[in-house]
């Protein structure tokens, strides 16, 4: 069984910066696909980005290319989400979750059957 310690949330102003982290026990990074999903309230949940256990490959929403980076300290065993030039629309719960999405799903929640308990993101001025 996967479990995760998420922080890192927190209230930011627009344009700001902040990094999530995702420490995981249960597994090792290079076993999992780690993912970074989020969900706004009235919202669907969404995927952000995930970095895969084997190849360390990264993908991410086209909402957040550019601005987000994943990564992670094998050593520690923890996923990061590096997030800059933050906006309102960023405001949401930010998950991690674990699993073996097929190459080209990692989007696809349905794939990660282990999940973090949720880190609030909250982008106001």
């Amino acid at each position: 069984q996967v479990h995760f310690v998420e922080s890192g949330g927190g209230l930011v102003q627009p344009g700001g910066s902040l990094r999530l982290s995702c420490a995981v026990s249960g597994g090792t990074l290079d076993h999992y696909t780690i993912g970074w999903f989020r969900q706004a309230p009235g919202k669907e949940r969404e995927w952000v980005s995930c970095i895969r256990g084997s190849t360390k490959s990264e993908t991410y929403a086209d909402s957040v290319k550019g601005r987000f980076t994943i990564s992670r300290d094998d050593v520690k065993n923890t996923v990061y989400l590096q997030m800059n030039s933050l906006n309102p629309e960023d405001t949401a719960v930010y998950y991690c979750a674990a699993g073996h999405p097929d190459y080209g799903l990692g989007y696809k929640g349905s794939a990660y059957p282990y999940w973090g308990q949720g880190t609030q993101v909250t982008v106001s001025s």
